[in-house]
């Protein structure tokens, strides 16, 4: 359970906080107490769920790029945050295919420098990475994947995130270790929520044709993902946090993803996703379009069960259904600070 004593008024910091994920985890922070941080660049798309949900309200708030190193060390030891939530990232993997050098700038040397504005920081006690399921070197075997399996990466966007993998755990055991800083990495699966408008994602994607009356094309309806609601993860990310806080011996890597038998392909998505809308026209490709992504991918989700206590707490229905929600409301005029604050609110009741 989240303890919402130890929250109040810690100092965090979280990069990416502009983003989708970023601005959710920001909104549920503040919820919390805490004094929040953030670092990134500015919002990627229009809309986007940061500047409607005002989530630059009551944060130090700081647009900069954090491979810019003397800049993001500047903030950093000047805030000098006790916990650290790193999600800046170039996060689509069609995006990665355009543009494979900066999304590895971004999320390798991002990450790097990060790492190292962290050394001599003797305010921080725990930083978790986020990074993503795709971090495995994916050979399209029918089992999920477990911390210790190998990482790899066919796309630039994976290949990425296995090398910041890499990176996180050299500063963990040459430097951050010694320093006293519990340093974990948190892979998640393929989040689903309100307030995505990002390019190349299923659900809004999905969303902005039916709200123009046009059709969805769904590139590879067969291709399997752990779907999970967006506040899933981030539940793990504040467990992870407290945990380490206690029992920073229990740093490495968590996976963070729905059980096993929730997984589903993308076209059980969809379906649902039209139950839920109500309507909605969709043409169904053939599964060869564009340039290759894994057609299978789960988690283990052991470790994160057994050591923090974690578990999904949402189906793959609820999370689809509360998602279309979301949008709906919105597009009806529902405040979207509000609605996220609920969602939050619905959340932190389960048991």
């Amino acid at each position: 359970m989240i303890d919402r004593a130890f929250w109040h008024k810690r100092r965090v910091l979280v990069t990416g906080h502009t983003g989708f994920k970023g601005s959710w985890l920001t909104l549920w922070l503040t919820g919390l107490g805490a004094k929040v941080c953030g670092v990134a660049l500015p919002p990627s798309t229009h809309p986007n769920l940061f500047d409607l949900a005002k989530a630059a309200e009551g944060i130090d708030h700081y647009i900069q790029d954090i491979c810019n190193s003397k800049e993001t060390v500047a903030v950093i030891r000047r805030y000098a945050p006790e916990i650290v939530f790193h999600l800046a990232a170039q996060p689509l993997v069609r995006a990665s295919y355009r543009k494979p050098l900066e999304t590895l700038a971004t999320n390798i040397m991002g990450t790097a420098h990060l790492l190292e504005a962290l050394r001599g920081l003797n305010s921080v006690r725990v930083a978790i990475f986020i990074t993503t399921d795709k971090v495995y070197r994916n050979l399209e075997h029918p089992y999920p994947y477990r911390e210790g399996d190998p990482l790899g990466g066919h796309d630039p966007y994976s290949a990425s995130k296995a090398a910041a993998e890499i990176v996180i755990a050299s500063y963990r055991d040459a430097f951050l270790r010694e320093q006293h800083v519990a340093v974990a990495s948190a892979r998640a699966g393929n989040v689903i929520g309100g307030g995505d408008w990002s390019e190349d994602r299923l659900i809004p994607d999905a969303i902005r044709a039916w709200q123009k009356d046009e059709p969805l094309h769904v590139r590879r309806p067969h291709a399997v993902r752990p779907w999970q609601h967006v506040l899933e993860p981030l539940f793990g990310y504040l467990i992870l946090a407290q945990h380490l806080w206690h029992c920073p011996q229990d740093a490495g890597s968590y996976n963070f993803g729905p059980l096993t038998h929730e997984v589903a392909t993308v076209r059980e998505v969809i379906e649902q996703c039209q139950c839920a809308y109500g309507t909605g026209k969709v043409v169904w490709c053939d599964g060869d379009e564009g340039p290759h992504e894994a057609s299978w991918l789960a988690l283990e989700i052991a470790k994160a069960k057994s050591v923090l206590g974690w578990r999904p707490r949402w189906s793959l229905t609820e999370a689809i259904e509360r998602t279309i929600r979301w949008y709906c409301a919105l597009e009806k005029g529902a405040d979207a600070r509000k609605l996220c604050e609920a969602e939050i609110v619905a959340y932190e009741r389960l048991p």
